[in-house]
This record gives C-alpha cells, sequence and structure tokens, in this order.
C-alpha cells in the first residue's frame, strides 16, 4: 500500500475551509436571530445546528472541489 503525505499548506487550507464554514453558519444564525427577532440566547442554544450546517457546507465545498478536480484532470 502507498503512504500518502498531507502537507502542511493543504491542512492549513483545510482548516481555513472548515473556519470559513463555520464563520457562515454562525453569521446565518444570527441573521436569523434578528430577522425573527428571537433572544439572543439563540446563539447558544442552537450551536449544535450552527456546527451541523458547517459540516454540511463543508461537505458540500468539497464535493465541489473533488468535482472542479475530476473534470480539470480529464482534459490533461
Amino acid at each position: 500500500m502507498k503512504d500518502t503525505v498531507i502537507t502542511a499548506q493543504r491542512k492549513r487550507t483545510e482548516l481555513l475551509t472548515a473556519l470559513v464554514c463555520l464563520g457562515i453558519s454562525f453569521l446565518l444564525n444570527v441573521i436569523c436571530i434578528i430577522i425573527y427577532k428571537t433572544p439572543a440566547i439563540e446563539m447558544v442554544t442552537q450551536i449544535g445546528y450552527v456546527i451541523v450546517i458547517a459540516l454540511a457546507l463543508y461537505v458540500l465545498w468539497t464535493v465541489i472541489r473533488l468535482l472542479w478536480w475530476a473534470f480539470h484532470r480529464k482534459k490533461e
């Protein structure tokens, strides 16, 4: 079996991507709290939903990147 190496640059890229997804989902939560005029405690109590949405965004972004890579690799 072939060993694979994950570079430090790839780790940084993935961490940044995950943090951006978490930030987007947190902002979405804050916007919904403002729109629906719910108590600010919702930012804490709904953290589970925020994390699930962040994971969903990360998976969606990863699928898009994999498809992009597959189509561009096929042309070469």
